[in-house]
């Protein structure tokens, strides 16, 4: 009978020290559950980042874009259209516009054109029309976006001296950054067009002859010049989502 008892006893010692193994023994995962696991963090954590930055990129482009506003330029060799942000350069963004809508750059050539620098244009094509806007200055944008390929930025002659001549870039003309160039567009549409608007002769043709006898010089000594022969406000553009 006492040996019944103990060997009740010992049974009884097993399985509570099974027991309390079982209890404090760590917990035992699969090396590939765990892997999976960790991965499936690390997803969210991207995933979350992600998000991040694209709510931040498209906080900043709605930023850029508040205000902004497109302009078709129709011309002898195509079409294309600008973009324009005054978040960029507000004075160079409202000063554009008031041309625009004055007909301005209606039938004004593109009378300076160097392949891989810049196109410019913005001289009226009648001179009573020059001479309205020839002393119309107006002061200097602080630089904030680069003169990159397909920027718009307006021509000076110096410090605040800005009217209605322009140029689109076509390079990456940083270095006019420091010179104080503040673009405030960039072409969104047809620049092939751009590229392609006649340069056979570069910067041959005399700003103050055209100011001064229109478009009347250009085509009798540049013939196969190319022109602008309507530009005209389209689009506001919408704000981001």
């Amino acid at each position: 009978m006492k040996n019944k008892f103990a060997t009740f006893g010992v049974v009884v010692l097993i399985i509570a020290g099974l027991v309390v193994f079982n209890q404090y023994q760590p917990s035992r995962v699969a090396p590939a559950e765990a892997e999976a696991a960790e991965k499936a963090k690390e997803d969210v954590a991207k995933a979350d980042g992600e998000e991040a930055r694209l709510i931040a990129q498209a906080e900043e482009k709605k930023g850029a874009e508040e205000g902004a506003f497109q302009v078709k330029f129709e011309c002898t060799n195509g079409d294309f259209t600008v973009e324009v942000y005054p978040k960029w350069a507000p004075l160079g963004a409202a000063r554009f516009k008031e041309a625009v809508e004055a007909g301005v750059y209606n039938d004004a050539a593109f009378f300076r054109v160097l392949p891989g620098f810049v196109v410019q244009f913005g001289i009226p094509g009648t001179p009573a029309e020059a001479a309205k806007w020839d002393k119309a200055n107006i002061k200097d944008d602080k630089v904030i976006e680069s003169n990159k390929k397909g920027t718009l930025t307006f021509a000076t002659a110096g410090p605040n001296t800005r009217t209605t001549q322009l140029f689109i870039n076509l390079g990456d003309n940083t270095n006019l950054d420091s010179m104080g160039f503040a673009p405030f567009g960039k072409v969104i549409e047809g620049m092939a067009v751009v590229e392609k608007i006649c340069s056979d002769y570069q910067q041959d043709p005399d700003q103050r002859r055209i100011k001064d006898e229109g478009n009347a010089y250009l085509k009798a000594s540049f013939p196969k010049m190319d022109y602008i022969k309507k530009a005209t406000i389209v689009a506001a553009a919408a704000p981001a989502a």
